[in-house]
This record gives structure tokens, sequence and C-alpha cells, in this order.
């Protein structure tokens, strides 16, 4: 996707703002004299105490000799200790010494103290989103092979107006449909909080890191059927196997609850969730052309046989 000019100016301008707040032009972070790097590997020796120089260079992507003359220096002020396990000669781990954490203790504090400091005028509405975006920064730059933590959780205060934003702008920022198919999602998810039966039915919400990345529900439908409805997984989260998990752990839950069937309706250009639906067994029952939330669309309804598909595994 290709990156438009206003938008490097953006990031830039975030950066420049970011690293004025945070002292970062300072000639000794958080009045110390340590740079913001020196501190930050001192950080890293502090908390994970045993590290190696390798493994502190590839955590923090610094070249070999700078964090080599970092760490000399270090051990010159006597802030650090070396040592050999016994069962590892070759492996040389990091410690500060008694000394290194009574340096490193009241930058620790200053540090805290900076960010209690930025973040005490917001209120709870713009603290939230301060610290909402920072985690998505996280989340969205982590490295491909980081083990994101990704947990199910059933629905609280304050995830069924989430479910409802989020499905509004998302399907207008992909799709381009309008506020009929929020205002759809805004009625089946005050039915399913109206009506709910929790032994039957059932709202899961998907987190990345403790941040909601998706959802998906179960509804009680007729003759022994459940729907399953307003599946949805965040652009930022997808890759991550999120939407096979809801949809295996809302079939399971159907299963267990004794539904003989689960229903749903989708669009044909929803072709990713599709593809899942067709992966865990359904199959498409019907498809009909209409006109909905301002465009024309292909709907389709497709079923999985539980009680068929449970005679199959056995």
């Amino acid at each position: 996707m290709t990156v438009s000019n206003a938008q490097i100016s953006e990031v830039r301008a975030f950066n420049r703002d970011y690293t004025r707040r945070i002292g970062v032009l300072s000639r000794g972070l958080l009045e110390s004299p340590y740079s913001l790097t020196e501190v930050r590997v001192m950080y890293e020796i502090a908390h994970r105490p045993g590290i190696t120089a390798a493994e502190l260079g590839a955590e923090l992507g610094l070249d070999r000799g700078y964090l080599s003359r970092i760490l000399r220096r270090f051990h010159t002020q006597r802030l650090l200790a070396r040592t050999t396990p016994a069962q590892d000669a070759r492996r040389r781990q990091l410690r500060l010494t008694p000394l290194g954490r009574r340096v490193f203790a009241p930058l620790e504090r200053r540090s805290q103290q900076q960010v209690r400091s930025m973040l005490s005028p917001l209120d709870h509405s713009r603290r939230s989103a301060v610290l909402e975006a920072m985690s998505t920064l996280r989340t969205v730059f982590a490295p491909a092979d980081r083990r994101a933590k990704v947990t199910l959780r059933t629905h609280r205060p304050g995830d069924i107006g989430w479910v409802v934003e989020r499905h509004g702008a998302l399907y207008f920022e992909e799709y381009g449909w309008n506020e009929e198919f929020e205002a759809l999602v805004a009625s089946i998810s005050a039915e399913f909080i109206r009506k709910l039966d929790p032994a039957r039915e059932r709202c899961w919400i998907a987190e990345v890191d403790g941040r909601r990345a998706g959802c998906i529900f179960l509804v009680a439908g007729e003759a022994g059927a459940a729907k399953l409805r307003l599946l949805l997984v965040e652009p930022w989260a997808r890759g991550l196997g999120l939407g096979r998990r809801l949809v295996t752990e809302c079939v399971r839950f159907a299963r267990a609850a004794g539904y003989k069937r689960v229903a749903l309706w989708t669009q044909q250009n929803l072709t990713a969730a599709r593809h899942l639906y067709e992966q865990a067994g359904f199959k498409r029952a019907a498809r009909e052309p209409h006109r909905s939330f301002g465009k024309d669309l292909v709907a389709e309804t497709w079923e999985l046989e539980l009680t068929r598909a449970a005679a199959a595994e056995r």
C-alpha cells in the first residue's frame, strides 16, 4: 500500500512532539548523566538479571560495538557485574551491582513520575484513548514471531457498544456500507441483551494483549437451530487465527447447548468470512440478490448440521 507524503509528515510530527515530551533532546535523560540508550540498557539489565550481551543487543537492536562500549563504561563505573554460570562457561551474564541498583533506582522513579505527570491531566476517556493508541502501535509493529496473548471472554458492560461502533465503522471503511448496516447491528445486539438466555446464547469478545480485537454471537433460532451472528476481526489482529478460533468456539458451544443446526447469514463479497465458515464445515444453503446498506449485494445462508457433524467425528 502506498504511503503518502501527508502520512509521513504526520508520523514525523508525532515523533518530534513525543521525543520532546519525554526529554530525549536533553543532554542527559531524566536529569541524569546518561543517554536514552544507556538508561534503556540499564533498565533491561535491572529487570532481566542474568541477560547476556548478545540477548541485550538483539532485544534493543543495538550495534555490538556500541553496546560493548556502553557495558564497558558501566563496568568501569562499577555499575555492572559479569558472571559465568557453572553449567555454561561460555555464557557471560550481566547484573547490576549494588551501586548500579542505587544509581538506577532514582531513574526508575523519575521515569514513572514523568509518565504520571503526562497522564494525570487527562480525563478517563482521553487517557483510555492514549493508552489504546499506544497498545495499537506496539501490536501492529511487533515482530511477526512474537506470540500475542489471545483470549476469548464473554461480554461485559461497554462491549456491546463497541461491537456496534466497530461494525459500522469497519464495514464502511472496507465495503462502503452505509448507516443502515450499523442500525441492523445495533438492533441485533439490543435484542441479544434483552432476551439473553445464558445457557443457550453467548457473545464472545476476543482480546489480543488485553485489547478488544474481535467478536462473535450465538443466538437461539427456530426449530432447534442456532444463529451465528456478528463475526468481526479487527484489521490489525488478522493473521492470528482469531476468526477461526471464534467460529470454532461458537460451534462448540452450540453443540454443547444441544442445538441440532447452526445457520448464518452473510454476503457473497465477504470472502474471508465465507472461507472460515467453509473450513468449519458449513454448507451454503441459499443465495439471493438484494439491495441493502447502500449497495447491490448477494446474500447467502450457510448451515452446519451438528448431529451429522458429530456422527462423522465418531
